[in-house]
């Protein structure tokens, strides 16, 4: 069951879906290298991370009703519900057990950190749905823990793993969570206006479950004839047909929310990098990691 839901192994068959992009692993061997360190090294906090994250997605595909992953049947629907729990928590406990390993309290730390952000994000993000309306600073401060806090973990265990002082670690982690949160702002707006061939989600599922994504989240906070309409639409009581999150997704666009949350992950960067300007790094080094974080709001999926 793990190897259908990472797409890996012997039991995936080649074509049937594509992995993840490794971003959060590979954030890890990035910052061991940027600190100086060995890379083989880093490698354990590289596999916990992308241990965690399948962890956090068979609970929150569950938890969401989320039926696809990667363009094919979500892990509980395959499989049931009980199942996709119990292999979410294998590749949870697996990963604690690969830092323990190490023989690093301090990247055991990390993630006991990460995790306590993780669950309080996803309460946070839970909560919202039985809310009419929640600001953007709210959300940030539930994106950061629910999304920023794991890519910050990758950041900050690539140096840790490496050797790196407390401000190198911490500062790397800053960077991430800013990258983190950038990379949620844009997977709202590729929920709502995303190609579905290319995310492997059909559009709009956020919205239809009650999300409240950054673009629904600055439209409806707006002030217009196309806020009142984001507003009116989303307050009707019905069933979401193609047609009525199609008009959600124009009317939202109109009310500057989609232009409002490209801004923010493009600011979210920014400080991102700011914060890398903290510590010395070699000039490859930075430049390396400044392309990650950029490849996180130019994707497409």
């Amino acid at each position: 069951m793990a190897e259908y839901h990472l797409a890996v192994g012997p039991s995936w068959q080649a074509g049937e879906a594509q992995g993840g992009k490794g971003t959060r692993g590979a954030l890890v061997l990035a910052c061991a290298r940027a600190v100086g360190g060995c890379e083989r090294s880093a490698v354990p906090g590289a596999v916990a991370v992308e241990l965690v994250h399948g962890f956090s997605l068979l609970h929150d595909d569950i938890m969401d009703g989320d039926r696809l992953r990667r363009h094919r049947p979500a892990a509980w629907v395959r499989f049931g519900v009980a199942a996709a729990l119990l292999t979410g928590d294998a590749l949870l406990a697996q990963a604690v057990r690969v830092l323990e390993q190490t023989g690093s309290q301090r990247a055991v730390s990390v993630l006991a950190e990460t995790l306590d952000g993780l669950m309080r994000g996803q309460s946070m993000d839970m909560a919202f749905e039985q809310r009419d309306r929640v600001t953007r600073e709210e959300y940030l401060v539930m994106v950061e823990a629910k999304s920023g806090s794991l890519i910050g973990a990758a950041c900050a265990l690539g140096a840790v793993l490496a050797g790196a002082p407390d401000a190198t670690v911490a500062a790397l982690e800053q960077f991430g969570r800013r990258a983190g949160t950038a990379f949620q702002c844009v997977d709202d707006v590729l929920g709502l206006w995303g190609d579905p061939q290319r995310t492997g989600k059909p559009s709009g599922g956020d919205v239809i479950r009650g999300k409240k994504t950054y673009p629904l989240v600055a439209a409806l906070g707006g002030d217009g004839p196309a806020a009142r309409r984001t507003r009116e639409l989303y307050a009707c009581p019905g069933a979401w047909s193609p047609g009525r999150v199609a008009e959600l997704a124009r009317a939202v666009e109109e009310a500057d929310g989609r232009a409002t949350a490209e801004r923010e992950a493009a600011a979210q960067i920014r400080q991102g990098l700011g914060c890398l300007d903290e510590i010395q790094l070699p000039a490859r080094a930075r430049a390396e990691l400044a392309e990650l974080a950029e490849g996180m709001i130019r994707r497409q999926c």
